[in-house]
């Protein structure tokens, strides 16, 4: 469980002198026309004329995600040149710097030592380029390889130390602060993956709160609510879901004060289902092992508290993450159990394996009425029909209010973890109408994730809210240029930019 790469700055005068350690790896840009940088051919010096010479023969058009590699080339004190394109893919597009260091990253191979030639003036827009390239490259670099005992060899470096990435420019200083704050993003998104890759049998609602608590280093104020207190505050539609599991549920308050006294807080409420099997409708066996996965937004949440308490954003926010098991002993809730939830409403249980909605529901009702946030928002691995919809490139997004529902729509745009916007409406209303109860835990095959957020909806009261599906993208992601890991950590970036760009004072 690793990130291979350490990330440093330095002049752009250092580039070429002489390593430390093990064989220099140049990176430099191309873009469109395979114009060079005046810079960045003055590095190169009679090596540049390599850039055009070779271009047409490799099919090089500048294009981002393509690629030059030369080995050992002429005149550079560097055994391995690659020249990475930096056109966008379409025309009046920024550069995508973030999804360009992840590319970098892969293109190492077993190199220990690698010195990118960022050439530019040291403009604000030019160190956040750096910034978020130097991000990509470790968002890229994150393996979970804890549990292997014996590593593969294929492009990995030959020993466990870190491959050494420094990015030269103009200004060194502005460029060290910039990948300082990025390298702290990353290993809250690292958290996250972490969490969610784990086992089950060492993640589990006891543990996952410990994990949680760690975060009072940091200056997170952490409150563990256990079984006892759950059931004085009333939550038994949360108690309901872990009471076949031998391992007793907990609720998770993280609060981070950095912004006025008196404000508001943000409020972040994360599902933690730290194994579904279903209970006792449970689920098909092919494929049970990722409900490992289903703790994904409180993982997020968690991760989240800790981007904000590193960089000490100026905001209060709450995180809430209600920690459950759902298994199908002889204690386990069953179909037709009628439980009351901690806002006073009553319960149908449908389906037991419709269980995170349950969860949600004790926790956002405690975060609205304990906390009075100015919002709230959920993140939940919460529906299948989600992927249904929208596949793994967008979480869904349902909403009660249009301001918050648009700045998460930026936020998600500028991170590129993209959220799409789905309808509620009355008539969605209905089908979780009970016969014997206030409402039920499920409206049937159709509508699946819409007829869950209006089951949350119920307990938030007027408060601004917006609940993420994230079933499609918080585990069981696909592979891609800034992610190769199972859990991908998705939201961590979403929401902090969401809180910097939005609600900081």
């Amino acid at each position: 469980m690793s990130s291979t790469f350490s990330i440093g700055a330095l002049p752009l005068s250092d580039v070429l002198t002489a390593p430390e350690k093990g064989a220099l790896t140049l990176i430099a840009f191309a873009g469109k026309d395979l114009a060079l940088g005046p810079e960045t051919a003055k590095i190169l010096g009679a090596s540049a004329g390599l850039v055009a010479g070779s271009a047409e023969f490799a099919g090089f058009k500048g294009k981002i995600g393509s690629a030059l590699e030369f080995l050992a080339p002429a005149g550079l004190a560097a055994q391995k040149l690659i020249v990475l394109g930096t056109t966008p893919d379409k025309d009046g597009e920024k550069t995508d710097y973030l999804r360009l260091g992840g590319i970098a990253a892969s293109k190492l191979g077993k190199s220990k030592l690698a010195r990118v030639i960022f050439d530019f003036d040291a403009a604000p827009e030019d160190i956040s380029a750096a910034a978020d390239f130097a991000l990509g490259v470790r968002l890229r670099a994150y393996k979970f390889d804890q549990f292997k005992t014996k590593k593969a060899k294929k492009d990995e470096p030959e020993n466990d130390d870190p491959v050494e990435v420094f990015l030269a420019g103009p200004d060194a200083g502005a460029l060290a602060s910039a990948i300082a704050e990025s390298s702290a993003l990353a290993d809250s998104v690292d958290l996250a993956r972490r969490l969610v890759n784990l086992p089950p049998n060492l993640l589990y609602p006891e543990s996952f709160a410990a994990e949680a608590k760690e975060l009072e280093k940091l200056g997170v104020e952490v409150e563990i609510l256990d079984v006892p207190a759950l059931e004085q505050l009333g939550m038994r539609a949360l108690l309901g879901v872990g009471q076949g599991s031998a391992r007793p549920s907990r609720v998770v308050l993280m609060r981070w004060n950095g912004g006025k006294e008196g404000d508001a807080p943000l409020a972040f409420i994360g599902k933690g289902v730290c194994f579904d099997s279903g209970g006792v409708s449970i689920k098909p066996g092919a494929g049970m092992e990722d409900m490992k996965g289903d703790m994904g937004g409180a993982a997020a949440v968690t991760g989240l508290l800790r981007a904000l308490a590193v960089r000490k954003a100026k905001a209060n926010v709450v995180g809430a993450i209600g920690l459950v098991e759902n298994m199908p002993d002889g204690a386990a809730q069953r179909p037709s159990d009628i439980v009351t939830a901690m806002s006073g409403a009553t319960i149908e249980i449908i389906n037991t394996d419709a269980e995170g909605r349950l969860v949600l529901a004790d926790v956002l009702w405690h975060v609205q009425s304990a906390f009075k946030p100015a919002f709230m928002i959920d993140l939940a691995t919460l529906t299948g029909a989600i992927l249904v919809s929208l596949g793994q490139d967008y979480a869904g997004l349902f909403s009660n209010n249009d301001d918050l529902s648009e700045n998460l729509r930026k936020a998600g745009e500028a991170t590129g973890e993209k959220v799409w916007r789905m309808p509620m409406g009355p008539a969605y209303e209905k089908m979780i109408e009970s016969k014997f109860a206030d409402i039920k835990n499920t409206g049937g095959r159709f509508a699946g994730s819409i007829t869950a957020a209006h089951f949350l909806q119920h307990f938030v009261n007027d408060v601004p809210w917006a609940h993420l599906d994230i079933a499609g993208t918080a585990m069981s992601a696909p592979a891609g240029d800034l992610n190769q890991s199972w859990g991908s950590g998705w939201g961590v970036r979403l929401l902090d930019r969401l809180v910097r760009d939005f609600y900081e004072g």
